[in-house]
């Protein structure tokens, strides 16, 4: 079963206990010789015994400490382009996408939550809701032995021990609930297991980052009435609270509002990259003492607050497609991911080292320490990433720089996947209805 072990850190750092055993016996078989060393072992072992967590030198490989780990990514948009492409998730996407089933399971993914979304000028957003995820259930029924809808924990595990990956729903945007408390217990009962109670566009009932920090007038700030009505109700049916898009005022709204711990699904830290989907300090802090967790999204608008410049320089070399493309009536999204494939060299060089994704986390990490901080890649939904996150067999690559960096072994395990599973199991319902 793919669970993170514990590992001793005392004495020579970073032995998994069956090695310290081993170690052990080899010492008892040899007491007559070392009799002499004893005050040096000694000496080595009381330097070694530290309660820090930083800087354990790995005795595993990052591949060996990557398959231990249970892997969560909590924010992927593949079925977005098999509804609007015709692409079918569990055929061979590569070149196409950055997912589908194989890979999923090449990059180590146990926990995928595939984002349910469509934008705010879709006129029945909960019908599209369903229809994605009606897509992905028909994907379930194909390949019983290799994805699973895992709608608890206990489900989860089982689906993880037997060698499958757990799907579980996202909801990206409270206006798919078209202000109706009944359509999100549908969503629940359907298998979504959070809400991010916005998207770019606001609700009638939570203002979004992006129209807290625009120009125009937004009809109001934070979360009304209803929203926090939205908020208990997600609380009691055991739905992970999403904050990612939110403006700040709905931030702490939420805070306030909340009786569970809470998710960033797809964010990023605002101290390095000042956008604002990202989180300052005082909300992250605000999300580790609500016992809440951060979700690292990989886009690379997000991470390098150069980027957005590089963006508009490369659309501006290219103005004249674009315009066409918009006009012939493709999503602006559609067109952006276009341009960005087409001149491939182009944007390759615009894309930032994978450190600097490290950044972010370290950031966080010592912000509020490695409880507080996973993984949520925003695949498929964004243009670019960082140098070598092509896709979802990428993950392994940030497991190997957690070691270089010097993270130890049980943080890496919680940071793939303990933390968020920690909030989700949080979240639910108790069984005794107490």
């Amino acid at each position: 079963m793919k669970y993170p072990k514990k590992t001793i850190k005392c004495g020579i750092r970073g032995f998994k206990y069956t090695r310290w055993k081993a170690f052990s016996r080899v010492i008892a078989m040899n007491t007559p010789c070392l009799m002499k060393c004893i005050p040096v072992v000694v000496l080595i072992l009381l330097v070694g015994c530290k309660t820090e967590t930083k800087k354990e030198v790995p005795l595993l490989s990052y591949e060996e400490v990557h398959d231990e780990a249970i892997l969560v990514d909590t924010h992927n948009d593949i079925l977005l382009h098999t509804m609007e492409k015709g692409l079918v998730f569990d055929g061979d996407l590569h070149g196409q996408t950055h997912t589908d089933l194989r890979r999923l399971r090449e990059g180590g993914v146990d926990v995928n939550f595939f984002s349910i979304w469509c934008d705010g000028s879709e006129e029945t957003p909960f019908d599209f809701a369903m229809a994605e995820m009606d897509s992905l259930a028909l994907v379930l029924e194909r390949n019983p032995d290799k994805i699973v809808l895992a709608p608890d924990t206990r489900t989860l595990e089982k689906v993880v021990e037997d060698g499958k990956i757990a799907a579980i729903y996202g909801i990206e945007g409270g206006h798919m609930i078209e202000d109706d408390l009944e359509k999100l217990t549908r969503l629940y009962e359907r298998g979504a297991r959070y809400m991010t109670l916005t998207w770019n566009n606001s609700t009638a009932w939570a203002s979004s980052a992006a129209d807290e920090t625009s120009d125009g007038e937004t009809a109001h700030m934070g979360l009304t009435d209803f929203g926090k009505q939205v908020v208990q109700r997600m609380n009691t049916l055991g739905m992970m609270v999403d904050v990612s898009h939110i403006g700040e005022q709905t931030f702490w709204d939420v805070i306030r509002t909340t009786s569970k711990p809470v998710i960033a699904s797809h964010s990023s830290v605002h101290a390095i990259c000042p956008h604002p989907r990202n989180l300052k300090d005082e909300q992250i802090k605000a999300i580790a003492k609500n016992g809440g967790v951060v979700q690292l999204n990989f886009y690379t608008a997000f991470l390098d607050p150069d980027f957005g410049q590089k963006t508009e320089d490369f659309m501006r070399r290219h103005q004249a497609e674009k315009d066409s493309l918009e006009q012939s009536g493709m999503h602006v999204y559609l067109v952006e991911e276009y341009l960005f494939q087409k001149y491939q060299e182009e944007t390759d060089a615009m894309r930032p080292p994978l450190s600097l994704l490290m950044d972010h986390m370290d950031h966080i990490v010592q912000l509020v320490g490695p409880d507080y901080v996973g993984l949520g890649s925003d695949f498929d939904g964004i243009t670019s990433a960082p140098q070598g996150l092509d896709d979802v067999t990428s993950f392994p690559l940030i497991t190997q720089a957690m070691l270089e960096n010097g993270y130890a072994v049980e943080d890496i395990h919680k940071i793939l996947g303990g933390n968020l599973l920690r909030v989700l199991k949080a979240n639910e319902p108790d069984p005794r209805g107490d």
